[in-house]
């Protein structure tokens, strides 16, 4: 028979007693043995990236890869080798593919492990960090302030403690919890501590269903991808009614039998698809994830990379970001004629009352021991609200007393001197707190009414030694930076000024709190202070407002709201869990240094896949128009698969994967499908039109035999050259090794038509003299026409 504690609890899944608060030490091994051996453990696998398999098959079975399969197959029955080149290609492109994903999958696994979230659990009366997927149905959680709820439970320990439910509720403000509150997993603390037990673990936990959905890698929901499927969708409809019409005029004229009016059909199918054009965008997301995690930086959803680099407003929290996390107290200035013997004391007992101290009250602890004849008999926990702590304490020898410590301009009414003496301090970028003896109850709602001054505790912070170098970065590259802390505004204000950063400092507590007039307030300042959470959210939502694209960095709880809100949320690796939960971003190694690396991989990415999607769309669109054009005269497709095999890899495929992975520091710009499309498309009509205009002429030409090679030799000659221009327009600006690269693209092919063995593999020879300087004249005159109206739509149609 077993004997249930009459203090014990019922677990609301098995019956099973929970710990009686008396003697609340957890599950014991052999009791967690049990649960482990029932299946009841948050055995969630929280993947970070696709597995290998899903992998192989994003990579291997797509439309397109369908569509050139099926093509190579028929191919490598009634043609030569060489005219299925192009099924080769296809083979070393998904191959790519899946080892540079492969790798970024690796990189992100093993970030995602250091940055994984480490619940203190209690078991057998003792408190250890466990992984989340070891905890157990039944076990005691240990919580503080910035740690997340991972599961379900129910509260069985409370010390002020106050939890944050508005990323499941929408409510903002904090709720206190009390034992025997239920606690909702994907909440996290905000201020005091306690314990809860799991009551839903697993797949039913609602936490361990957000984390699994959030922290899987994507490679969709951005602009980037969107548009290039949206392109893709476009292209699959222009490509069908072509083809089909290709397929029936060929198999009509096949003047030269049916094989080879088979294989021209196919090559004039293969160029309309733009196949690499996704697999580069694969491997320049994945390459950018491999790059960034040498750095230490974890890339939590894939798009933020491209979203860091649309970002113009940067908003950045100044501890932990522009500071490092730890201070120290340089002076202490007692007020009023107390004793600073007794005010050392009540420090020393104030630091020891709180269990989870942060940064300023670890410097105090650090400054100033414990008093062992003291002790706490209540404690309100520090608040980024209310912004202060408290603690009441009997002092041992039969009194009793309540203390407060938080900011000045808070406690302190607006006309008190120390208030002056507080603001000459913050001027030196110097944080003062203020230690006042309140004359209420610590659980009174205006218990800082009233409250004494004894004592400012002068604080030092570290500010960090990249901070200054990547502000200027940011400045260079046209990025506001905008400082928004819950300290003095002055203080932060001149942290910011030694940073080299300038501006309007502006005290948070003014701001209007209509939307429209806070954006106004943020454009016109740089330094904000005294910003409440709830604010820091309310400032990210105006800049949106007015179009800015906002990247919010922290690493407190307060924090947590602004950084789920804005664009782009960049969490520091030492940062509470919640905001590292939340943040696209996590930054594992602490420095604010890496965040420039960050934005150069983005602007990278996006800015050269818009160049290598132009020159992949200006094939496509050539590739319709010659199948249009050649169903309506009813002649022979003037390419086999070889002649554009040889022509997309001289001029679209080697070029594409340099131009890919090239350095670009141009901020991003939105409308990627109208800005691709607007060169695509003129420049795909001028070469379709010129190559056809030259085909015809070589009709008219040449006779006898070997008449076809000839006028596809001289056709090939012109799109050879009009497409050299395109891949050198898209170059620009010009770099040695893009004049290097253009350059080698052209002698690759002046090798094809002098060398004998190559001209016969390729079926390029150009015959006599006129009809290729008839060639070279029409691509001449196209290639005109392409600068000018490339320059044309500049102007007419800005991006």
């Amino acid at each position: 028979m077993t004997h249930i504690d009459a203090g014990a609890e019922l677990d609301p899944v098995h019956p099973v007693p929970l710990p009686a608060p008396a003697r609340a030490h957890g599950l014991s091994a052999a009791e967690v043995a049990e649960r482990v051996a029932r299946g009841e453990v948050n055995d969630v696998p929280v993947r970070s990236s696709r597995s290998m398999g899903e992998i192989i098959r994003a990579n291997v079975f797509t439309r397109f890869n369908a569509i050139i399969g099926v093509l190579w197959l028929i191919m490598l029955v009634v043609a030569p080798f060489q005219d299925s080149l192009f099924g080769y290609v296809i083979i070393a492109n998904t191959g790519i593919g899946i080892i540079q994903e492969w790798r970024a999958k690796k990189t992100l696994d093993s970030l995602a492990v250091i940055g994984e979230a480490k619940p203190t659990v209690r078991r057998d009366g003792v408190a250890a960090e466990v992984s989340t997927s070891q905890i157990v149905l039944g076990d005691l959680i240990e919580i503080g302030p910035g740690d997340k709820i991972v599961v379900d439970g129910r509260c069985v320990e409370a010390d002020g403690l106050e939890i944050d439910e508005s990323l499941l509720t929408g409510e903002a403000d904090p709720v206190i919890k009390q034992r025997g509150d239920e606690v909702m997993s994907g909440s996290f603390v905000v201020a005091g501590g306690g314990a809860f037990t799991a009551t839903k673990v697993g797949r039913e936990a609602y936490a361990a269903q957000l984390a699994e959905e959030a922290s899987r890698f994507t490679l969709v929901q951005s602009e980037l991808r969107s548009g290039i499927s949206t392109i893709l969708k476009y292209v699959t409809w222009m490509m069908i009614p072509t083809a089909i019409g290709l397929v029936i005029s060929q198999l009509v004229v096949k003047e030269h039998g049916f094989k080879e009016a088979i294989a021209r059909t196919v090559g004039g199918i293969v160029p309309m698809v733009p196949e690499g054009l996704v697999l580069l965008t694969s491997v320049a997301f994945a390459i950018g994830v491999i790059r960034l995690g040498r750095k230490q930086c974890l890339v939590q959803e894939l798009p933020a990379i491209e979203g860091l680099a649309r970002v113009d407003t940067v908003c950045l929290d100044k501890t932990g970001t522009l500071t490092e996390g730890g201070m120290d107290v340089t002076e202490l200035r007692p007020l009023q004629g107390a004793d600073e013997t007794y005010v050392r004391r009540v420090l020393g007992a104030l630091g020891e009352s709180d269990p989870r101290p942060n940064a300023s009250l670890q410097a105090i602890i650090n400054a100033y021991p414990d008093s062992e004849e003291w002790r706490c008999t209540e404690s309100l926990p520090f608040s980024s609200v209310r912004k202060y702590s408290g603690a009441t304490f009997s002092e041992g020898n039969g009194e009793t007393s309540t203390w407060l410590l938080g900011a000045p301009d808070v406690l302190l009414p607006a006309a008190d001197p120390a208030l002056g003496e507080t603001e000459r301090l913050n001027e030196e970028g110097l944080r003062v707190l203020l230690l006042a003896r309140a004359s209420k109850d610590l659980d009174h709602p205006g218990v800082a009414e009233g409250a004494r001054p004894a004592a400012l505790v002068v604080l030092e912070q570290r500010l960090r030694p990249d901070a200054a170098d990547t502000l200027r970065y940011f400045a260079e590259q046209n990025v506001k930076a905008k400082v928004i802390s819950g300290d003095n505004a002055v203080s932060v204000g001149a942290v910011a000024g030694k940073l080299g950063l300038s501006g309007a400092v502006v005290d948070a507590r003014h701001l209007p709190d209509e939307k429209e007039e806070m954006a106004k307030s943020l454009d016109k300042g740089t330094v904000f202070g005294r910003v409440t959470p709830q604010q820091k959210r309310d400032m990210v939502g105006a800049l949106q407002s007015r179009g800015h694209t906002v990247a919010m960095t922290g690493d407190g709880v307060n924090d947590v709201l602004a950084l789920k809100d804005a664009d782009i949320g960049v969490s520091m690796g030492s940062g509470s869990e919640a905001t590292r939960a939340v943040a696209q971003i996590v930054l594992l190694n602490n420095s604010f240094s890496t965040l420039p690396s960050v934005v150069a991989e983005g602007r990278r990415v996006i800015g050269n896949i818009t160049r290598v999607a132009t020159l992949f769309l200006v094939k496509t669109v050539y590739s319709v128009l010659l199948g249009v054009l050649v169903v309506c005269w009813r002649v022979e497709y003037p390419f086999l698969p070889r002649h554009l095999t040889l022509l997309s890899t001289l001029t679209i495929g080697v070029p594409a994967f340099f131009l890919a992975l090239a350095p670009n520091k141009e901020r991003a710009k939105p409308h990627f499908v109208r800005r691709v499309m607007r060169y695509s498309i003129p420049g795909g009509l001028i070469a379709g039109t010129a190559t056809f205009v030259t085909y015809l002429v070589a009709r008219h030409y040449y006779t006898g035999e070997g008449q076809l090679e000839a006028e596809t030799s001289a056709a090939t000659l012109t799109l050879f050259l009009i497409s050299m221009w395109v891949l050198a327009i898209v170059a620009r600006p010009y770099t040695w090794w893009r004049i290097a690269l253009v350059a080698t693209m052209g002698a690759a092919f002046l090798l094809v038509l002098v060398v004998p063995g190559l001209q016969h593999f390729f079926a390029l020879k150009l015959v006599g003299t006129t009809m290729p300087w008839i060639a070279v004249g029409i691509a001449a005159v196209a290639a005109a026409t392409l600068e000018f109206l490339w320059n044309w739509v500049d102007r007419r149609f800005p991006a």
